[in-house]
């Protein structure tokens, strides 16, 4: 399992080199992978369908209870399948949408990373594995939108859903940890037996809402909707992959899985079914005004995930199965309309719906997938959309409460009959009627590109059919697929059976009502617009626009932050350092009531010698501060160094005292070195600004003092000196224990230290290196001799802060 999941990544890193030695079959080549991953998915399914599970344990950070587990259930291995099925298909069609794109490896490289992290989000068993994962799929989706980075349509779009899916997974892990400490593990296998406690937790409304922020950013849910039709500046196969089948689906995913802890509330009921339903009839309304395909399949993708929402909020069987099996019909038809979309743009150079029409006879393919596809989306049987629908007006229908049914039922209608008209405008409006020229001469799309649109459409025709006669099937997707993953939500014993007629039932009859008023409206949609063009002048005070002022104030924060706190000066940047230590120590200090004033108010014990040191150093240190010479600064410089040494000596520290004083000599003489060609000092400061330095300085040392007072006052209680003593030998087997400590016990401490003194080494060594007046040479060299060289430029003029 750990192989599959990670077999991704390996052959991400792979991709570029793989497309230059594969050319056009590099799509081809690199679908192996994906294909092979379905087929191995697929064969747990005769296990899972006997109501088996599978935990699959590799230690990661086994001290902190973190291990790399997969868990394959019902609703893992369904999703694993949606994920590396469609993945293999559109890692072909990439290939012939970008044939000839510069940075079609890079896209492969993108895209195999991408579905590797959303195996490991449906795949993982351990909490904190999963928010690993899905904040890699915000990350690879950041630059699969942005693929086209050179628009800033493309990079906006891109910063957005990094923005939005990445503030819901901080909250994903504030939520997991939550969640994880009150279940007493971080493993689903065991969190989902914990679901009374979790639910009688006082904690359990928090845990409720940042579960539900990860899963309605990642999913579009109102009001986060916005990032996703803006989204659509990718290249087609990422929207097909990414905004329709899978990584929108993350958040439902992590609903469905989370339903056996946090379902059967209120606060559950009313929060995910409320939030669903209005995005469900919201991107709806706005989907059929839209006149740009892959606009239109984004809207009416956010409207078929704020279904799949509603349906878990609801929480019954019959709204689970029809969660279950709409995932799966969405995603098949939903693919399917956005490769075809891809290729239409592909082929014709445009995508607006006002610019295409009469295509069928030049693309009898794309046309016929389309349409297929299109069918399904509309709910018309035999397809497996019909079926679909039917059970989500069963779902509907047995809801509790009259009041409830009607609303459901209302929505549900309006929604289904506005994506009814949203499929026409994607697969009719293209396709038939009279022949609109377009800005390229339309053709067929090649092989790569009509390949997966048919297959995802002939499945969603095929399964519908073979439930017309059960027993002629070879293979039972109700029974294989969907019935476990329904157990796994319920966490309990369901049946799913896909039955294509019901018989004559007030579902049905719903249907039928949908179909006439979806065909009605679709037939007046050009008036109807206009009449709702008005209406459409509240979206501009809509979430896209809350988005937009955040930004900006956020903007306006930082800039004022950046001229308060960063004005370029070092001694602002230290003022600002010492006081807010000064100040946080301080407030410490006083609210926790700290040691008696006895014990460090009274004046130290010293000897004689000792007093003489202190006042050595207070003399110099008064001298550095005092002093117009640099080199009389540089001396008391390294009298006070000295004097440090002196007292390490005092104090029985001889090996510090020989480091202190060869750094002091070091230093001394580099100091001299380097600034005894220098100017003397020049004053830019004027009298108050030294005073306010003074007062500053002054808190600082203050503060050390008190504390060096209070800790040395307080009895020594200290673990680490018998710790060291007792194990250096032991544990590192050396007999000093301050080399021990060094090397050994603070060996990460070292190695920090080395290597900012190497990049320390390297800058300066660059700038010995570079000589801008041989780079002014040589640039002169290279003029033509026709141009008369320039007036030397007068030397700078430095001026030196004190």
């Amino acid at each position: 399992m750990l192989q599959a999941v990670l077999s991704g990544f390996v052959l991400a890193m792979a991709a570029p080199w793989l497309h230059r030695i594969g050319g056009r079959w590099a799509g081809w080549i690199m679908a192996l992978l994906p294909a092979g991953l379905f087929i191995y998915f697929f064969s747990w399914t005769y296990l899972v369908a006997q109501g088996g599970a599978a935990v699959v344990s590799y230690a990661w950070v086994p001290s902190l209870g973190v291990n790399l587990s997969f868990y394959v259930d019902g609703l893992s291995l369904l999703f694993a399948l949606i994920i590396s099925g469609i993945g293999a298909l559109i890692v072909i069609y990439g290939g012939g949408y970008l044939k000839g794109d510069s940075d079609i490896g890079r896209f492969y490289l993108y895209l195999l990373m991408f579905m590797a992290s959303m195996l490991g989000v449906v795949l993982s068993n351990n909490v904190i594995t999963l928010f690993v994962f899905w904040e890699l799929t915000s990350i690879t989706s950041y630059l699969l939108i942005g693929y086209y980075h050179d628009a800033a349509e493309s990079r906006a779009a891109a910063l957005q859903a990094l923005l939005v899916t990445g503030g819901g997974g901080l909250a994903l892990l504030a939520g997991v940890v939550l969640l994880g400490w009150i279940g007493g593990s971080w493993e689903f296998s065991e969190l989902l037996l914990q679901g009374e406690l979790i639910r009688s937790h006082a904690l359990y409304l928090p845990i409720l809402l940042l579960i539900l922020a990860a899963a309605f950013t990642k999913s579009a849910q109102f009001p986060f909707h916005f990032w996703l039709p803006n989204a659509m500046a990718a290249p087609t196969p990422v929207s097909a992959y990414l905004h329709s089948a899978t990584m929108v689906k993350a958040g439902v995913y992590l609903l469905a899985r989370a339903s056996p802890m946090l379902s059967g509330t209120g606060g559950w009921f009313y929060l995910v079914t409320g939030f669903g339903m209005v995005t469900m009839l919201l991107a709806a309304y706005i989907a059929w005004q839209q006149l740009d395909l892959k606009r239109i399949l984004a809207y009416s993708t956010v409207s078929a995930l704020g279904t799949l929402v509603m349906l878990l909020g609801l929480g019954t069987e019959t709204a689970v199965s029809a969660a279950i099996i709409f995932l799966l019909v969405h995603s098949l038809y939903k693919g399917a309309l956005f490769m075809a979309a891809g290729a239409i743009d592909h082929e014709t150079g445009t995508r607006s719906v006002a610019e295409l029409g009469g295509l069928r006879r030049a693309m009898p393919i794309t046309a016929t997938a389309a349409g297929l596809a299109a069918l399904s989306m509309a709910g018309i049987p035999p397809f497996i959309g019909f079926i679909s629908k039917e059970l989500i007006y069963e779902a509907a229908l047995h809801a509790e409460g009259a009041a409830m049914i009607y609303l459901l039922v209302s929505a549900g209608v309006t929604a289904n009959a506005l994506m009814i008209v949203a499929a026409g405008l994607v697969a009719a409006k293209p396709f038939f009627g009279p022949r609109i020229e377009t800005p390229k001469h339309a053709h067929e799309a090649p092989p790569a590109m009509w390949l997966g649109p048919a297959i995802l459409a002939g499945l969603g025709l095929l399964i519908g059919l073979s439930q017309v006669i059960a027993a002629a099937s070879p293979i039972h997707v109700d029974q294989l697929i969907l019935t476990p993953a329904v157990r796994s939500i319920l966490a309990g014993a369901a049946e799913l059976h896909l039955v294509l007629w019901h018989g004559l039932n007030t579902a049905l009859a719903l249907s039928i009502v949908t179909l006439i008023l979806g065909f009605a409206f679709y037939s007046g949609i050009n008036s109807i617009r206009r009449r709702f063009e008005p209406l459409n002048m509240i979206a501009r005070w809509g979430p896209e626009r809350w988005y937009l002022w955040l930004m900006d104030g956020l903007m306006v924060v930082a800039r004022r932050q950046t001229r308060l706190l960063q004005s370029g000066y070092l001694r602002y940047y230290l003022a600002i350092t010492i006081l807010t230590t000064v100040g946080i120590a301080s407030y410490t200090l006083v609210s926790q009531g700290g040691p008696a004033a006895s014990h460090f108010i009274r004046p130290p014990r010293s000897n004689m010698y000792e007093v003489i040191i202190y006042l050595v150093i207070l003399v110099a240190a008064l001298v550095i501060i005092s002093t117009s010479s640099r080199l009389a600064a540089v001396a008391s410089l390294g009298v006070v160094g000295y004097g440090v040494s002196l007292i390490f000596i005092l104090f029985g520290a001889p090996d510090l005292a020989m480091t202190q004083f060869s750094i002091e000599t070091l230093s001394v003489i580099l100091l001299v070195l380097v600034l005894y060609k220098l100017p003397r000092f020049t004053r830019f400061s004027r009298p108050q600004s030294r005073a306010w330095d003074f007062v500053v300085a002054l808190a600082g040392g203050g503060l050390m003092t008190l504390l060096v007072l209070i800790v040395t006052a307080l009895p020594s209680q200290s673990r680490l000196t018998p710790y060291f003593a007792e194990n250096s030998y032991l544990l590192a087997q050396g007999h000093n224990v301050v080399n021990v400590i060094l090397v050994d016990f603070r060996g990460f401490d070292t190695m920090g230290e080395i290597t900012v003194l190497g990049v320390a080494a390297l800058g300066v060594f660059s700038l010995l290196y570079l000589r801008l007046d041989r780079s002014r040479a040589a640039a002169l060299e290279k003029k033509p001799a026709a141009v008369e060289p320039q007036t030397p430029e007068p030397e700078p003029v430095v001026e030196y802060d004190r």
